[in-house]
């Protein structure tokens, strides 16, 4: 048909007519707020790195999970930052450690309202900073530490948690998860896989976050940026093993990744759009390089495109709000 009978532009001439051809929407309910809580404190800490994001003590990480609710959030993740740590990790595994202790908060502040999280790792609780079990040539020792994930994993589902998020990336961690969960009773609890975890340089205000004491990196077992037909393999893996939604991350940087991953699979897909995506918007914005929500959604607005349907992100509950007033 000849010009100018075709005029897309039709479709995109006012706001009412944009939002009713829209081909991606961003849900709140589809988004994930991470949350950390330290253990000892008695009033809430900024991270520097992170505007705007909380280190939590016990009652705030109350609070700010019925805020999340009220914005309609889809879920909590919670991450826990211990007093003290050791070679082993021990404070994962502790029932009374700060991280089962606060599932248990949030859990009884919130109930069935939300989806309670929680990160299923060591590195927050280990004094050399890796997510397993070193053995004497300072090497993750993987097996020795799948017996410590099914023992943190078992501790976060007794105190209430409605899905785990197993991150280290060691070999067969969602099969053992999964069985040690059902053998202990526990066959309701969802896995949420970090299926294709990038050994990333995004990560860096989350270590702040949680106080990281990482000295070196973990690209022995996290994967390698330039790897793609891998990821699709370990994301094959945790789903025959029992996974219930898998996920990515970084986001942003691996948006190909999503989309790959998205056409493989008939489980859910989640993307953790990680502090390091965060912190790079939020300096932009503070020097006026940018338009911050603007921003923000289509950050979010591309990660959902890609094929996303669950977004891990620190805009969790401001961009429920904006979501709320724009819809």
């Amino acid at each position: 048909m000849p010009y100018p009978e075709i005029r897309p532009r039709r479709l995109r001439r006012t706001a009412a007519v944009r939002r009713l051809v829209s081909e991606t929407r961003l849900d709140p309910a589809g988004l994930v707020v991470p949350m950390f809580v330290k253990e000892g404190l008695t009033e809430p800490r900024a991270v520097s790195s992170l505007p705007g994001v909380l280190q939590h003590s016990r009652d705030s990480l109350r609070k700010a999970a019925v805020e999340a609710v009220r914005a309609g959030v889809g879920g909590i993740m919670l991450f826990g930052v211990p007093a003290s740590r050791d070679e082993r990790g021990s404070g994962g595994l502790d029932p009374n450690g700060i991280l089962n202790v606060a599932i248990r908060d949030v859990v009884s502040e919130v109930g069935d309202s939300t989806v309670v999280m929680s990160d299923l790792c060591l590195d927050e609780f280990t004094s050399h900073g890796h997510c397993g079990l070193l053995r004497p040539d300072g090497s993750v020792d993987n097996d020795a530490t799948l017996a410590a994930y099914a023992e943190m994993a078992v501790a976060q589902a007794d105190a209430g948690v409605g899905m785990v998020g197993p991150s280290g990336m060691m070999d067969g961690q969602i099969g053992v998860v999964r069985r040690a969960l059902d053998a202990a009773g526990h066959t309701d609890v969802a896995l949420l896989a970090y299926a294709v975890k990038y050994a990333s340089a995004f990560y860096g205000p989350f270590r702040d976050a949680v106080e990281s004491a990482l000295d070196g990196d973990r690209r022995t077992y996290q994967q390698d940026p330039a790897n793609l037909r891998e990821s699709l393999r370990e994301v094959e893996l945790d789903v025959a093993e029992g996974a219930d939604i898998v996920m990515v991350k970084p986001a942003l940087p691996y948006l190909d990744v999503v989309a790959a991953v998205r056409a493989a699979v008939d489980v859910p897909v989640a993307a953790y759009q990680v502090s390091g995506e965060y912190a790079t918007v939020e300096a932009a914005a503070a020097n006026g390089w940018i338009d911050r929500e603007k921003v923000m959604l289509e950050t979010l607005t591309s990660i959902r495109r890609a094929g996303a349907q669950i977004i891990l992100t620190y805009w969790a509950v401001e961009a429920a709000g904006l979501l709320r007033d724009r819809y």
